[in-house]
């Protein structure tokens, strides 16, 4: 190698030989922890857990999945992955994984409540209030979000035969300066 190519490489150590504290460490920096190979595992559900309550899916995706790894695509890891991809707004990626995880734990209403926001989502309020149904019920009715859930679905269900062709039958008639009139088309 010849001296034109080296001088940087030797230019940055010395950048990094004048900065505070040197090649050494100081007390009042920041560094990343030391790894003790003797330490405890820290099991990867409970750290996804706690990344969806922060609010970082993408990270608590990426823990289920190593969860997913180390303990296998349990009713739980399934039901994990479902919900960090709905938060995603994957949905088909998370239907898939709740059905899953409903069909292998189906004694689960958090499986079954997640599966019907996702098909709430999805425009399916037929299957998606049939789905919150069977939540409640194995909830016994104890869970205010379940409870709610079903609600909305149940009303938009009510709504929902209110399509376009009904709206396309009345027609607004103006009478007088602010009198309006809903009247059916001939």
């Amino acid at each position: 190698m010849t001296l034109g190519r080296i001088w940087p490489v030797f230019f940055l150590i010395g950048l990094a030989a004048c900065a505070q504290g040197g090649f050494s460490t100081t007390d009042d920096a920041v560094f990343a922890p030391s790894v003790d190979p003797r330490g405890a595992v820290v099991d990867q559900l409970t750290v996804g857990h706690r990344l969806m309550a922060a609010g970082e899916y993408e990270l608590a995706l990426s823990s289920f999945s190593l969860a997913a790894a180390e303990q296998g695509l349990t009713p739980e890891v399934l039901l994990s992955l479902g919900s960090a991809n709905l938060a995603l707004g994957r949905l088909n990626q998370a239907e898939e994984l709740l059905r899953r995880a409903s069909e292998e734990a189906p004694d689960s209403p958090d499986a079954w409540n997640n599966l019907g926001v996702v098909l709430i989502e999805k425009g399916q309020t037929a299957e998606a209030a049939q789905v919150f149904r069977r939540a409640f019920a194995l909830d016994n009715g104890e869970s205010v979000a379940i409870r709610d859930n079903l609600r909305l679905a149940l009303a938009k269900l009510e709504n929902s035969q209110y399509g376009s062709e009904i709206e396309q039958e009345y027609k607004l008639v103006r009478r007088g300066s602010s009198d309006f009139l809903i009247r059916p088309t001939q």
